[in-house]
């Protein structure tokens, strides 16, 4: 078993501590230590039935550790990972057991992958992203570094999502588009276009109501 920690205690944190029991009962792997917070307000309170330690600095007194970085928000998570690089910490994949990867499907590092998630061949997923219950992925698509897909949604093929970008509970991207770097996709929206970076796109078919 493997001493791990997650950082942030938040809803993200709770559901990786569930993948990581569910793990655990399929193939004794994590030591789960417990849950790393800025928050001083949660620091030694219990979430579901692990402590919360302290901040995130406290990764500084472990040697060798494991760590995943259980946030969603793109900025906060790049933030996190860049100041913790070259600090001998680990971050491995936390992908739910019943998970069928092929051989022709690359992953990064720090991916978190709940169950349900369905993916084809010759697919690409970077480094920290977040793939939700229940999304599908197709053939040839490229999904890059801190990307967090939420429930049930549908990446058709040759689909190129770049790094930072949320697309929402239920949204449908068609083949050969590319949603640019840190957009967001709203809930249940269909892209039948390319979006560009920094966008906000909703609706049926979905349109861009704000860049930033």
């Amino acid at each position: 078993m493997k001493d791990i920690l997650i950082i942030g205690s938040g809803g993200v944190g709770k559901e990786v501590a569930l993948l990581i029991e569910q793990i655990n009962e399929y193939k004794p792997t994590w030591n789960l230590l417990g849950f790393l917070d800025d928050n001083k307000d949660l620091h030694n309170t219990v979430i579901n039935g692990y402590k919360v330690l302290g901040n995130i600095d406290l990764l500084h007194e472990y040697k060798d550790i494991n760590a995943i970085c259980a946030i969603a928000n793109y900025k906060v998570k790049k933030q996190i990972i860049n100041k913790l690089r070259n600090n001998q910490i680990k971050f491995p994949n936390i992908i739910h057991p019943s998970i069928c990867l092929s051989k022709t499907t690359y992953i990064g590092e720090g991916v978190i992958i709940y169950p349900g998630v369905v993916m084809t061949s010759n697919i690409e997923v970077g480094d920290y992203v977040i793939l939700s219950p229940k999304c599908g992925i197709g053939h040839e698509s490229i999904i890059k570094d801190y990307v967090s897909l939420l429930w049930n949604v549908n990446v058709s093929g040759n689909v190129i999502i770049e790094e930072g970008c949320l697309l929402g509970s239920g949204s449908t991207i068609l083949q050969n588009k590319k949603i640019g770097r840190g957009s967001i996709v709203g809930a249940g929206a269909v892209v039948t276009k390319d979006i560009p970076d920094n966008s906000i796109a909703v609706g049926c078919p979905a349109k861009v109501i704000k860049n930033y």
